[in-house]
């Protein structure tokens, strides 16, 4: 493959991966959006929608639909909420195989090359678990839908989105990432630190998925804590309490006093995150010699104080679905800004 070719199919390659990481951060939206609004059982059957490709509208649609679903109530606003990110989902799934795909054709190409290009080769492993994380999201979706929203199942399928947007950024910083020269080698040994960092803010993020599964948000009101007496009622037993077994787990089946704890210790956590994260970036930016790694420091801690303004804005107003939505991306943002900077430094090394 002469090297205008090469050149082309590289400069797709790089534009379908960029582009599916942007479809990525829609579909994330979507199914935070869908959560938001109590629409997650806006169609209580998959992959259609009370057996059909899209929302039943038609008379003799909702004879069907009250002859298989004896009793259930068409809702068309939820059920439409729910299907668009279905579609959104899917369509992200079928990009992320001709990635793979893409991928594939791109290594094999490369690797008949000399080996100087060693460094510079197609990733295969990423996109290849990309799409098998994809297949294993779309059965988590299922699952959601088939057993009535069970918070672990509804925490893990939140935690799949954020898995594919964040792989699917890290393959696009792998692809498109320059060698960083003149940067002091003993900034590799910040590496351990970021991966420290990103430990925490995963556990934080789990957190806030299990507070959203099972519907605590509104059980803490209050700055900077809840008001109330909730030191008597807090239990950190009710906080990693799996519900009982319940026909449907919509707008939760938990106690009060355990959806209080739920949120308490995300906010307490929150703290812990913030303080951990902002440290590591400061610690990094004061090291750096580069702008490229000083300038994603910054980023880190620009993404965390914006996080901690959309929380106290959300509690403040009583948590508005818009808000809401901006605090859940905001924190895919902050996850990906932290992979960012954790990457660049790991790259130092590479490019020594």
């Amino acid at each position: 493959m002469n090297k205008k070719v090469s050149q082309y199919f590289k400069n797709k390659y790089q534009a379908l991966v960029l582009f599916s990481c942007l479809f990525a951060v829609v579909v994330v939206g979507l199914g935070a959006y869908t959560r938001l609004s109590d629409a997650g059982l806006g169609c209580p059957d998959w992959p259609g929608c009370y057996g059909f490709l899209t929302v039943p509208k038609h008379l003799s649609d909702m004879s069907l639909v009250e002859q298989n679903f004896p009793g259930a109530v068409v809702e068309s606003g939820k059920a439409w909420k729910e299907m668009i990110h279905r579609y959104f989902a899917g369509t992200l799934g079928l990009m992320l195989l001709a990635i793979m795909l893409y991928s594939l054709y791109l290594f094999k190409n490369q690797s008949l090359n000399s080996a100087k290009l060693k460094k510079h080769i197609t990733p295969l492993k990423l996109p290849i678990f990309l799409v098998l994380l994809v297949i294993f999201q779309a059965i988590l979706g299922m699952l959601t839908v088939t057993m009535a929203l069970q918070p672990l199942i509804v925490m893990g399928h939140l935690l799949g989105g954020f898995a594919i947007l964040t792989l699917s950024s890290l393959l696009y910083f792998r692809i498109t990432s320059k060698p960083i020269t003149g940067e002091k080698a003993s900034i590799i040994g910040h590496f351990s630190w970021c991966l420290f960092a990103l430990v925490v803010l995963l556990i934080q993020i789990a957190l806030g998925g299990w507070l959203a599964a099972n519907y605590a948000a509104p059980y803490c009101v209050g700055l900077p804590l809840c008001s109330g007496n909730w030191q008597q009622t807090f239990s950190l037993l009710d906080v990693f309490q799996l519900p009982s077994s319940a026909s449907n787990y919509e707008f939760g089946v938990l106690s009060s006093e355990a959806r209080q704890s739920i949120h308490l210790v995300h906010r307490f956590w929150a703290i812990v995150t913030a303080t951990v994260i902002v440290f590591v970036a400061i610690r990094i930016w004061l090291q750096a010699l580069t702008s490229k790694i000083k300038n994603a420091a910054v980023l880190v801690v620009i993404a965390v104080i914006c996080q901690i303004l959309l929380g106290g804005i959300l509690i403040y107003w009583h948590f508005p679905i818009s808000i809401a939505l901006a605090h859940n991306l905001m924190a895919a943002m902050l996850l990906i800004s932290l992979i960012r900077l954790s990457y660049f430094i790991h790259k130092v090394k590479s490019d020594l």
